[in-house]
């Protein structure tokens, strides 16, 4: 598959009072073109960073890049001035926010917000922006776009505003959309109706996505390949079906133990990943899940492992996985 997007050997930093915080420490992984990459970890796991490193909207100072490449399109972003970031921003890649009752300017009407970036980027008259932007609005499935276009956000739902950060992000058919936690805070009913958009919307744009999310049914539903993150680094990565019948890091099998399943039995507990992760402050020098992990060695403390190849696609970083490690059948796995 040709790739799009490459991060290579990525590290991230914050200048704090206190010191500095790595907050992403050394990670690689590609996206292919019309693929769907789906990144997961708990929060503060340095996925948020990841994706506002793409589209260089980090604040600098306090954030800095200690190393590594961003290429898109063979193209490293990390040389790129402002001005020429300016031109990919909106156009080549885009972005749907976190939080959809912020994301939005709250002194703008919707319209207005939409058509600013056709205007920048397309070149477009007022009226010709305008009607695109409707046109935008009616493929995400706003009602009456045309009334709708001259609201401000305050009016609009949870699930409506989504939609219009969708259509906002969308407008200038990008290569690239960048969803960072797009179904947060909304019920289950309009989470479907908003994957199923973006589904429909890359099929017919044929662009590439990156899923940010806390969701496994989304990652499940959404994703080709799927990419573990933990204290900044990358712990696992394959693709989607692999990740989920054969995991093979500890903290991707406590992932998806924690997951209720719907043959749960009513008295049973929930599970839970004990412990919290490691200060970024100062990063673990061996393995950051080691402190959480109840098959750890003492190796785990002291020395990174290496990532291990279980096929063309899928490796994981851990030394259970090393040829000499004692080996886990799958009984284990399922209660690790």
């Amino acid at each position: 598959m040709e790739k799009l997007l490459e991060v290579k050997n990525l590290k991230v930093s914050f200048k704090t009072f206190f010191g500095e915080v790595e907050a992403v420490r050394g990670i690689s992984f590609d996206v292919g073109k019309k693929e769907t990459v789906a990144i997961v970890g708990e929060s503060g796991c340095g996925k948020s960073v990841t994706a506002n490193s793409i589209m260089q909207l980090l604040p600098m100072p306090p954030a800095f890049f200690k190393g590594g490449e961003i290429l898109f399109n063979g193209a490293n972003l990390l040389n790129k001035t402002e001005k020429e970031l300016q031109r990919i921003r909106g156009n080549k890649i885009s972005m749907v926010f976190q939080d959809p009752m912020t994301s939005l300017n709250p002194t703008m009407r919707i319209g207005e917000q939409i058509v600013e970036g056709l205007k920048k980027h397309r070149k477009l008259s007022s009226k010709e922006a305008e009607d695109k932007a409707i046109e935008m609005l009616e493929l995400v499935a706003v009602p009456q776009p045309q009334k709708r276009i001259k609201q401000y956000p305050h009016e609009f739902s949870g699930g409506m505003r989504q939609r219009v950060m969708i259509a906002l992000a969308m407008v200038c058919t990008p290569e690239l959309l960048i969803a960072d936690e797009p179904t947060t805070a909304l019920d289950v009913t309009v989470q479907a109706q908003i994957l199923d958009l973006m589904k429909r919307l890359q099929d017919r744009l044929n662009m590439s996505i990156i899923l940010i999310t806390h969701d496994l049914g989304v990652v499940a539903d959404m994703s080709d390949r799927v990419v573990v993150m933990y204290a900044g680094q990358i712990v696992e990565s394959g693709l989607t079906l692999e990740i989920f019948n054969n995991p093979h890091h500890p903290y991707t099998r406590k992932l998806l133990y924690s997951v209720p399943s719907l043959d749960m039995k009513k008295d049973e507990p929930l599970h839970a990943i004990y412990g919290t992760p490691p200060d970024l402050y100062i990063p673990p020098k061996g393995c950051a899940f080691y402190d959480r992990c109840d098959r750890a060695m003492k190796i785990c403390k002291d020395h990174m492992p290496d990532f291990t190849q279980h096929s063309s696609n899928h490796s994981s970083s851990c030394w259970l996985n090393h040829p000499m490690a004692q080996k886990v059948n799958s009984k284990e796995r399922r209660e690790a």
